[in-house]
């Protein structure tokens, strides 16, 4: 069923675009979550109240995971699940920025088969179902060729960068750019525009279900820090961080990786 849930997936984008556009920039109300959870304005329950309502009704019997809507242990007994995030990058919404997008996926038994990562603003529509590869505003797309990683333009927050985080505190050299919402730095990547980019924080699904199986379908790799394939749906629905690239970038990032770095903010 990938081909129909991208469909889905799709109008169900374009329409959480009108909704966002509607709201301009810091004139949208914003507070901050309990506990340090970060920011949330009308425009990202606005969106997901449409995407869970329109969402579930199309497919009753698919769980439901999102990043503004409480959880319930209920999808972890449903084999297909929704992973939403209505608004991936509120800080920079919340500013005018025009770098912040929804991101869409379903996950069948732990693996993404369809997703969408939209930026309303920008007019990028980045698409992909499982084995139909990726797209962008429909035309196909790739990851970057690049194999030496220190011609490589990787995306990544500075903290990434903390010594800590590598075998023998050797970071490796590469040019380090970034864009505020991972869900767009996964799609660059899957785009080519980038040739690699890696978090090394835990990270919500919601934030990567999308990006992951874009990436995937372009021809890149896309794990955890530790190599490990991504599965969501999990109980806890964070992941060991992301590292994603096209295979030689890929392995000469995670390779020097020290898998002892686990829990440093990054």
């Amino acid at each position: 069923m990938p081909a129909t849930d991208l469909s889905l997936l799709i109008d169900a984008a374009l329409e959480a675009g009108n909704i966002a556009t509607r709201y301009s920039g810091p004139q949208a109300q914003r507070w901050d979550k309990p506990e340090g959870a970060g920011p949330v304005t009308e425009a990202d329950l606005a969106v997901n109240a449409m995407l869970e309502r329109e969402l579930q009704a199309a497919r009753p019997d698919y769980g439901w995971l999102s990043e503004e809507t409480e959880d319930s242990p209920d999808r972890l007994t449903r084999n297909r699940v929704f992973v939403i995030d209505p608004i991936d990058g509120t800080r920079s919404f919340a500013e005018g920025s025009r770098t912040w997008a929804h991101s869409l996926a379903v996950t069948e038994q732990g693996e993404v088969t369809a997703a969408v990562i939209y930026l309303p603003m920008r007019d990028l529509l980045y698409a992909a179902a499982k084995e139909q590869g990726a797209t962008l505003n429909g035309r196909p797309i790739y990851v970057s060729g690049r194999v030496q990683l220190s011609e490589a333009e990787i995306l990544a927050a500075k903290p990434n960068l903390d010594p800590r985080h590598w075998l023998s505190e050797a970071v490796p050299e590469f040019r380090r750019v970034y864009r505020p919402s991972l869900a767009y730095r996964m799609a660059l990547v899957a785009q080519g525009r980038f040739d690699g980019m890696l978090t090394l924080r835990p990270s919500w699904e919601w934030d990567i279900a999308a990006g992951d199986l874009i990436l995937r379908e372009a021809g890149g790799r896309c794990t955890d820090r530790l190599g490990h394939p991504l599965r969501f749906n999990n109980a806890h629905p964070r992941l060991n961080g992301v590292v994603a690239a096209g295979s030689e970038v890929h392995e000469n990032l995670r390779s020097r990786l020290d898998p002892r770095g686990i829990g440093i903010s990054a």
